[in-house]
């Protein structure tokens, strides 16, 4: 645990938490099932995560979370305000720019940045849930890569096995890298337990291609949210690259790890 206590707002570790802003590549890759998965799996060690879904669209009640934001908080049992886990919550599934000017309520980025700082006391990790890609407009020209920025986060990217990965995931990365965000590397979700020729080659081709690194396959899920997220949990420890994704997510050093 993070020496803090939130209830007397006493921080006795002058370093904040280190903290991963994860992104996807594409639609239905499952960003926030791995989200929730390494929330929950770091959770079961022992540690204290912070989540944070800033903007979420197609939230059917806004004064409530919405699905993303709720698995987090379940995954990471985090006892947070839902103010904090997840600022700017609208109701139709549009971008984040469009979902705003339609409920009146633009985002407002030194929230999210003045919520996020406030989660990362007392917390061993936040992971922090993007909306979309990289380049999904939250404001104006302020797109997500920008709030990356702003929070000064490396990049976890989430992508999947399927044809027409590469494309993806190479778009997304070198994006990074022309916007000099730090990506801390990339995990392939959703691997058929019979791969295709696509799938089958697609770790080795995006690991020489990508300019980052793989820091994990998982497999394909099955059951609601909650069980998939279960399952890939008590999958990452057995994962060769395993360690490696701990040093990227600055937990390497961490004792109960």
């Amino acid at each position: 645990m993070a020496n803090a206590t939130i209830e007397n707002e006493t921080v006795t570790n002058d370093q904040p938490c280190p903290a991963i802003f994860v992104t996807g590549t594409d639609t239905g890759v499952g960003k926030s099932i791995v989200t929730a998965a390494i929330a929950r799996h770091l959770t079961s060690k022992g540690l204290a995560v912070g989540i944070m879904k800033p903007v979420e669209t197609g939230v059917e009640d806004p004064t409530q979370l919405g699905a993303d934001a709720t698995l987090l908080k379940w995954a990471a049992q985090s006892e947070d305000a839902d103010e904090q886990i997840a600022p700017f919550r609208y109701p139709q599934p549009l971008a984040p720019c469009q979902a705003a000017e339609l409920a009146g309520n633009l985002v407002d980025v030194d929230t999210i940045v003045e919520r996020f700082n406030t989660l990362r006391q007392g917390k061993d990790i936040v992971l922090i849930e993007g909306a979309g890609g990289l380049m999904v407009p939250i404001r104006g020209g302020f797109l997500m890569a920008d709030l990356a920025a702003r929070l000064e986060t490396p990049l976890l990217l989430v992508t999947h096995p399927r044809l027409g990965t590469l494309n993806h995931t190479l778009l997304t990365s070198f994006t990074a890298r022309a916007m000099q965000l730090d990506i801390a590397g990339f995990i392939i979700n959703n691997m058929p337990q019979q791969p295709g020729l696509a799938e089958e080659a697609a770790p080795h081709l995006l690991a020489s291609l990508a300019s980052c690194d793989i820091l994990g396959v998982l497999p394909e899920t099955y059951g609601n949210d909650q069980e998939k997220v279960t399952a890939l949990a008590a999958q990452f420890e057995s994962l060769p690259t395993y360690q490696w994704l701990l040093m990227k997510l600055g937990l390497s050093k961490h004792p109960a790890l």
